[in-house]
């Protein structure tokens, strides 16, 4: 069956599914994994250490995969500076580029004159229509049954993506409540060229560096298992509900700002559950789709499975 699209056009790839950045978890074994099985991999740039660590990640991928890949770079409220991680990614000739929260443009200014795709995760239509002016290739619609950082309004990926459809001209990736074929063709069906996904790719065995109890945890749950913090600093996020996200939204009840939040959203506590399984002293990103995950597979295997889930559905529209 045929799965071309402008988005698997645009980034060579077969089928049209992107992983997310997932931060502190989308190294090269995850991203060369998604790659070869004909999707677009992704390794997180503001996660490493320093540039040259992201120099390491991308050339492991290059030795594992000769397939396209992407870097993603987030660049939150709170980010560090990510000039010179994008200077090593331009000269290692990455091939795509994904942004992820804050404002895209000083990417695009340094990628002036650069021969790279260039992917935006939106979450309204206003940031979608000021992407595609700023020069991006295509939009990813993140709605809010997303895990990790979401939008402000609450709106979610069946009402959000046509709309964003309808207000752009360059392809619409979708994400948000996605883990199987019916999400990729319920996308495809509202308008999107292509799908991403992200906490279905942490329950897959490639995701080596998640600990067993977030994947676990993954499969265990429900789609109520699941809560959205940080709405009172301007940057709400879906995370699996623990006593440490209670904890974190008691602040936000008693007013508390970033000052008084920092230490419990910071890196260090996301890594000591989704690295250390010490889910009493942490807080792990997961999106509603955690109601639909059943099982840990392999990369390979999640791709058939949602490919061949995908047909079915295609050849049941043309009886």
């Amino acid at each position: 069956m045929n799965w071309n699209t402008r988005v698997t056009e645009l980034l060579k790839i077969r089928y049209p599914i992107i992983q997310g950045g997932l931060a502190h978890l989308a190294y090269s074994d995850l991203a060369a994994a998604v790659s070869n099985a004909g999707g677009l991999g992704q390794v997180t740039a503001m996660s490493l250490s320093s540039p040259e660590k992201l120099r390491d990640e991308i050339q492991k991928v290059k030795k594992l995969t000769d397939k396209p890949f992407g870097v993603n770079f987030a660049i939150g409220q709170h980010g560090r500076p990510f000039s010179d991680y994008l200077d090593i990614a331009i000269e290692e000739e990455v091939p795509v580029i994904s942004m992820t929260g804050g404002n895209p443009a000083p990417i695009f200014d340094q990628l002036k004159g650069v021969n790279v795709k260039k992917l935006v995760l939106v979450a309204a239509k206003r940031q979608a229509v000021k992407a595609e002016e700023l020069g991006a290739d295509a939009v990813m619609v993140v709605g809010q049954e997303g895990g990790g950082h979401l939008g402000r309004d609450d709106i979610g990926t069946f009402i959000l993506v046509p709309q964003v459809a309808d207000a752009v001209s360059i392809p619409v990736i979708a994400s948000g409540g996605i883990g199987d074929g019916r999400g990729l063709m319920a996308a495809l069906s509202l308008g999107a060229e292509g799908i991403e996904m992200g906490t279905r790719f942490v329950a897959t065995k490639e995701c080596v560096h998640a600990s067993e109890l977030y994947k676990n945890r993954l499969v265990e749950g429900t789609e109520n298992d699941t809560v959205v913090i940080k709405r009172t600093i301007g940057a709400p996020a879906r995370v699996i509900a623990n006593p440490w996200s209670d904890k974190i939204l008691e602040i936000e009840k008693q007013n508390g700002g970033y000052e008084q939040l920092k230490d419990y959203i910071s890196g260090n506590a996301n890594k000591k559950y989704i690295y250390e399984g010490k889910d009493q002293e942490g807080f792990a990103w997961a999106g509603q789709v955690m109601g639909l995950i059943k099982d840990i597979p392999s990369v390979e295997e999640l791709f058939e499975r949602i490919i061949a889930e995908g047909e079915t559905i295609r050849a049941k529209w043309t009886n």
